[in-house]
């Protein structure tokens, strides 16, 4: 019964709790004086300062 018992509890406990969560997908981009308007991706206009990988991974919605 013991045996039994042990089992079912080892089986319990590892159904229960998840491998390994997720790692979330942070990308911090430290740059001098740059603000939010002079990025393309929110509005700015190209010819001011040009950000295309910015914009392109702000498309690719990362």
């Amino acid at each position: 019964m013991n045996r039994s018992l042990f089992s079912w509890l080892f089986v319990f406990c590892s159904c229960t709790f998840p491998t390994s969560p997720e790692k979330p997908n942070i990308i911090v981009i430290m740059a001098d004086d740059l603000g939010y308007g002079d990025v393309g991706a929110y509005g700015a206009k190209p010819e001011n300062v040009k950000t295309p990988n910015i914009d392109q991974l702000a498309n690719k919605g990362l």
